[in-house]
């Protein structure tokens, strides 16, 4: 709905539906319930419903007006696949998607289940890369739905990360961000699970981007780790949704000497 955002791994965010329902622990604290219900009952706001599920049929072409290529974030302010939407509706998202080829479209669920059925249906876009998220050890099967699809580019969002992910599974996957909670009551992340998942990417050569560590003010943790930010994105992408990568230097980690792969960023 935005030519611009504050999301780091994105240039601009499509809002066709608005609103949604908590399915776990990541949504506890969930952001754009937040900012939503601040405008619960005020006259002419577009969350005028607050965070109440509510399809946007006059945004759906939105992005046939954007001109010039860019990466564009699928509902930030909601979940296409939840159950309240309904799939002739979802269709004719994807539709337009696969009609603006120009842009790249980062689409991204916690309905893995959904997504696999509808999406297995009726095919992925090209310029769609698919993603889940995965908040604990406890939902891995979601990447497990997510490798079912026949997506050019699968991702893995791990925000917030809310506990170790030890066997958290890479194959078929092409790109990992990682992320703390932010905001009042945030949770806390553990340094060792974020790096227990940066250094398991950098072996599988997966493009490894660290969002935040989050709390309570986020600006003052920043996003730095082991002396660096991490802020790997897919390059060449290749018809097993996997990203390649352009060159490779040492860095020092807690586990020892691992390879930094350095990826191409993709300029949509």
């Amino acid at each position: 709905m935005s030519e611009k955002t504050s999301i780091e791994w994105t240039d601009a965010t499509w809002n066709p539906v608005r609103g949604c329902a908590k399915v776990s622990p990541g949504c506890k604290h969930c952001y754009a319930e937040t900012f939503a219900e601040r405008f619960r009952g005020v006259p002419g706001s577009p969350y005028e419903q607050g965070f109440d599920l509510r399809l946007v049929p006059g945004l759906i072409d939105l992005p046939r007006q954007w001109k010039r290529g860019r990466r564009i974030f699928v509902n930030s302010m909601s979940d296409l696949f939840q159950d309240g939407v309904p799939e002739e509706y979802i269709a004719r998202v994807v539709e337009v998607m696969r009609e603006t080829p120009h842009h790249q479209y980062q689409l991204l669920t916690k309905r893995s289940a959904r997504m696999a059925d509808v999406l297995g249906k009726s095919g992925v876009p090209d310029n769609v890369w698919c993603g889940v998220s995965v908040e604990t050890a406890s939902y891995v099967e979601r990447a497990t739905d997510l490798a079912q699809l026949p997506a050019r580019l699968r991702f893995l969002s791990i925000e917030p990360l809310l506990g170790p992910i030890p066997d958290l599974p890479l194959t078929g996957i092409g790109w990992v961000i990682v992320g703390g909670e932010s905001g009042h009551g945030a949770r806390p992340m553990d340094p060792s699970w974020v790096r227990a998942i940066r250094d398991r990417c950098l072996v599988a050569g997966v493009p490894f981007f660290f969002k935040q560590w989050g709390g309570v003010n986020k600006k003052k943790s920043g996003r730095v780790l082991d002396g660096r930010t991490w802020d790997e994105m897919p390059g060449a992408v290749g018809a097993l949704g996997t990203a390649t990568v352009s060159d490779a230097a040492g860095i020092g980690s807690s586990s020892g000497k691992v390879r930094l792969r350095i990826i191409v960023d993709m300029q949509f």
